[in-house]
């Protein structure tokens, strides 16, 4: 062998291992950054899920409270003597309707901004006020007690749309 060859060979011997063990290294380096990526996506995935599904628990919750109150209403049309005496299980119903409604609103609104904290709580205030006010108010007239309460709703069901749709 001439002294070039040799010279070659031990050139490759050298830094032919050298070479392999660096890109062994970048492709952990990147490998790794891979993986932080999927933990990101993963976890934002789920923090949407979670918060989809409370919308749609709170979307349910919020029915609820129309429908009960629209009970409570109902109740005191035929008996209106009755809505003075005392509170009556369609009152309780539709007062445990708002507290739930309001713990999912709370939870809903500590994953989001200051603003729409407040919306979310001016929200539940309405639609507790609506719910006391029902026993004094007729059917025909319920929908009017509830315009305020129904303008936050639609604006805390386009968050969760867009959240949906992110």
């Amino acid at each position: 062998m001439s002294e070039r060859e040799v010279t070659i060979r031990t050139a490759v011997v050298t830094y032919f291992p050298m070479f392999i063990a660096v890109l062994s290294l970048v492709t952990s380096i990147y490998n790794g950054y891979l993986n932080g990526k999927f933990v990101d996506i993963i976890q934002r995935n789920f923090g949407r899920t979670e918060y989809l599904r409370t919308c749609k628990e709170i979307i349910d919750a919020y029915f609820q409270v129309k429908f009960r109150a629209g009970i409570v209403s109902e109740n005191v049309g035929r008996d209106p003597a009755r809505g003075a005496t005392g509170v009556s299980a369609a009152q309780i119903d539709a007062a445990s309707a708002v507290s739930k409604f309001a713990a999912l609103g709370t939870y809903l609104a500590n994953l989001r901004d200051e603003p729409t904290r407040q919306q979310y709580t001016r929200l539940s205030g309405e639609l507790d006020k609506a719910v006391r006010e029902a026993a004094k108010t007729s059917p025909a007239e319920l929908n009017k007690l509830f315009e305020p309460a129904d303008r936050l709703f639609s604006d805390m069901n386009n968050d969760c749309v867009k959240t949906a749709q992110q």
